[in-house]
């Protein structure tokens, strides 16, 4: 079970957090992620944190949003601080897990966040 939660309508400049709570994997959550995708556009890696803790950021956002985890709760967060209209999208969750050989894949359900100028 994946529940995603946080997303919400905000003015410019103003925060959002989102979380996501994975329970009942297989095998245990390795990687974890946020994607995003805005109407008409293709969905986009947001930021990616790995099992040890390594984060990658999307340029449009570096600086302004932070991935976080608690991995003995599988639970992945997303600080959005100074947000912008162009930050509107759906977000997801996505975490991953390795069972030696194979990643598996597991989606949220999609938070909408919407920015508002």
């Amino acid at each position: 079970q994946l529940v995603e939660s946080g997303g919400g309508l905000v003015q410019a400049g103003g925060s959002l957090r989102l979380s996501c709570t994975i329970s009942g994997t297989a095998f245990s959550i390795k990687a974890m992620g946020w994607y995003r995708q805005a109407p008409g556009k293709q969905r986009e890696l947001v930021a990616h944190i790995s099992s040890v803790g390594s984060t990658n950021y999307a340029d449009s956002v570096k600086g302004r949003f932070t991935i976080s985890r608690d991995s003995a709760e599988n639970t992945v967060y997303l600080q959005m601080n100074s947000l912008k209209p162009e930050d509107t999208a759906v977000y997801y969750c996505n975490p991953r897990s390795y069972d030696g050989t194979y990643w598996t894949d597991y989606w949220g359900q999609g938070t909408q966040v919407t920015v508002s100028s």
